[in-house]
C-alpha cells in the first residue's frame, strides 16, 4: 500500500528532478531553482531556493552520504553545493559551455560527472575540482548517465537509443545499440552487486521513448569482456517513460511517464505492484529515499508528490525479514546510536509512528547520545502530556538500545578479505574498507584489482578510516 502524504507547490515552473539524502529532499526546475526540504517534516529549510544556475536544471543528486549535492543546468555548468547549508562549493563549467542534461557523482565522491547536449561527457575531480577529460561518447545528445555502485564504471545514454558503459578513463566497455527505440531518457544501477568467484554482476535500468522500462544484468568474467543481457521488459505506461530509479535496498522499481502515472515494479520478478495516478501533467522525476521508506515524484504541472509505503516499510521489510538482519533509521551505516545526529532521531521518530514528538525532540536538540540517555523523569521534562505516548516512546528506546547491544560483530565491522573484526582499518580505490595489512597483502599478489569487484583499482593509495576505527572501539568497550 502505498499513500500520498505531502504535495509540495514552490516552484514557479515545471519539476525536471529531485533527489533524496538521508535527510533531505531537493527538487530542481525550470525555473532556474533547486528547493530542499527536511524530510522529518517537508518543511522548506532557510536558506532554500538555492539559486546558481542562469537556465533551467536538469538534474540534481546526492553523494552516496549525502554530504553532497550535485545539479547542471542548460547553462552549461555542474554546480556543487554543501547541502545542509546551502553553501554553493564549486561552478564547473562545460569546455565547450554545452547544455548539460545529466549529472552523476561517484559513490565515494571523487568523480563529478556531466553528460551534454553535444555527445561529450565531461568528467571531473571533486576533491582539486579540475576537469580530467571531456569525451564524445555520441554522435547525439546525452540525457542519462550514472555510476556503478562500485565506482569503477559509468553508464551513458542517449537520444539515438544506444547505452554504453565505460571506465573512469572513459575507455569503452561495452556499447549496447538500440537499447530503447526512439532514444534513452534515463537509466540508474542498482545499489547493490553480485561478486560470486571470479565474476562481477550489477543490475542497471533503463528507461526511453518506446513507453518501456528495461532491467539489464551487467557482468564481467574471468577479467573478460563486459557484457549486458536483457532480464525484463516492463510495459504498464502507455507513453515514454522519463525517468526510473532503484529502491535502495534494490528490491523495487520506481518509473515516472508522459501519460501521468508513477509505477512500482518489484524489481526481481518484474510484477507490477502499484500505479500511482496524481500528477495532472507528465512525471518527469522519481526518487527514493534511502532510509524511509518514501517516493518523490516530479512533474511538469510544477508539484512534487511525497508518497510512503504503509507504516513506512521498504520491500525488503515488507518481506518479513527478521528485525535483526534489518538496518535501522538514521542512515548511520555502523548502526551505532552514538553516531546518530538530530536529524537521524527525527527519523528515527517517523520510522516508529512518534512523529508527534519531532517537534519536541528537534527544540531540545536531542541527538543519538541524548536519546540514549532519556529516562522516565527527562521524558517527562520534556513537556510530553499524554502518558501512553511517554510509556510507548520509553519502550522504543529500550527496544532500541537492546537491538543495538548485542554481542555479535556488526558485519561492517569485519575485514572483507578475512572476516574478521579490524583493527586498522583503510579505505581504498574501491571505496571499500579493510584491515590494512589484508589489503596491503592482496595488492601485492593479486594483480592490483579490488577484492569486493575485481575491477582494477585505479590507484594504490590507502587511506585510514578512522571514523571506523572510532566506531569498532566504541562497540568493543560495550561488550
Amino acid at each position: 500500500m502505498v499513500s500520498l502524504i505531502r504535495t509540495l507547490r514552490h516552484h514557479t515552473d515545471e519539476v525536471s528532478c529531485c533527489a533524496f539524502s538521508p535527510s533531505l529532499l531537493v527538487t530542481g526546475s525550470g525555473d532556474k531553482t533547486l528547493r530542499v526540504y527536511n524530510t522529518a517534516d517537508f518543511s522548506e529549510l532557510p536558506y532554500s531556493p538555492l539559486t546558481g544556475h542562469g537556465y533551467r536544471v536538469h538534474c540534481c543528486c546526492f553523494s552516496s552520504c549525502g554530504g553532497f549535492l550535485l545539479s547542471c543546468s542548460t547553462d552549461g555548468s555542474v554546480l556543487l553545493w554543501r547541502p545542509d547549508t546551502g553553501e554553493l562549493l564549486a561552478a564547473l563549467q562545460h569546455p565547450e559551455r554545452s547544455p548539460l542534461r545529466v549529472c552523476a557523482l561517484a559513490p565515494d565522491s571523487s568523480l563529478l560527472l556531466g553528460g551534454a547536449c553535444d555527445g561529450t561527457v565531461a568528467l571531473w575531480d571533486r576533491p582539486s575540482k579540475t576537469l580530467r577529460s571531456c569525451v564524445a561518447v555520441s554522435e547525439d545528445s546525452v540525457v542519462a548517465c550514472c555510476f556503478s555502485p562500485c565506482g569503477q564504471m559509468f553508464a551513458t545514454g542517449c537520444t539515438r537509443g544506444d547505452i554504453k558503459l565505460w571506465d573512469v578513463h572513459v575507455s569503452l566497455l561495452h556499447a549496447h545499440k538500440d537499447a530503447h527505440d526512439l532514444g534513452v531518457t534515463c537509466c540508474s544501477f542498482a545499489p547493490q552487486f553480485k561478486v560470486e568467484s571470479c565474476c562481477v554482476e550489477f543490475r542497471l535500468v533503463s528507461c526511453g521513448q518506446d513507453s518501456q522500462l528495461k532491467v539489464w544484468i551487467v557482468s564481467q568474467r574471468d577479467g573478460a569482456v563486459w557484457v549486458m543481457e536483457l532480464r525484463h521488459t516492463l510495459s504498464a505506461q502507455s507513453a515514454p517513460v522519463l525517468s526510473c530509479v532503484f529502491s535502495a535496498d534494490g528490491e523495487l522499481l520506481v518509473s515516472g511517464s508522459v501519460d501521468k502515472s508513477v509505477t512500482i515494479y518489484d524489481a526481481n520478478q518484474g510484477a507490477l505492484l502499484h500505479t500511482l495516478k496524481q500528477h495532472d501533467r507528465y512525471v518527469t522525476a522519481v526518487a527514493v529515499s534511502p532510509t524511509l521508506g518514501l517516493i518523490a515524484t516530479g512533474s511538469m504541472d510544477r508539484s512534487v508528490n511525497v508518497w510512503r509505503f504503509e507504516d513506512g516499510e521498504t520491500a525488503a521489510e515488507s518481506q518479513q525479514i527478521p528485525c535483526q538482519e534489518r538496518k535501522l533509521p538514521g542512515h548511520s551505516r555502523l548502526l551505532l546510536l552514538a553516531d546518530w545526529t538530530e536529524r537521524d532521531v527525527q527519523t528515527w521518530l517517523h520510522e516508529e509512528g512518534l512523529e508527534e514528538l519531532v517537534a519536541v525532540f528537534k527544540t531540545n536538540n536531542i541527538d543519538g547520545p541524548e536519546l540514549q540517555h532519556l529516562n522516565k523523569e527527562m521524558v517527562a521534562e520534556l513537556g510530553i502530556e499524554s502518558l501512553g505516548l511517554r510509556g510507548r516512546l520509553l519502550r522504543k528506546i529500550e527496544a532500541l538500545k537492546a537491538e543495538q547491544s548485542g554481542s555479535e560483530a556488526l558485519d561492517e565491522f569485519l575485514c572483507p578479505i578475512t572476516r574478521e573484526l579490524m583493527k586498522d582499518p583503510v579505505i581504498a580505490a574501491d571505496g571499500y574498507s579493510y584491515e590494512r595489512v589484508s589489503i596491503e597483502s592482496w595488492i601485492q599478489g593479486k594483480n592490483k584489482t579490488s577484492p569486493m569487484t575485481n575491477l582494477p583499482l585505479q590507484t594504490l593509495h590507502l587511506i585510514p578510516n578512522r571514523s571506523l576505527k572510532m566506531a569498532i572501539t566504541r562497540w568493543k568497550s560495550s561488550q
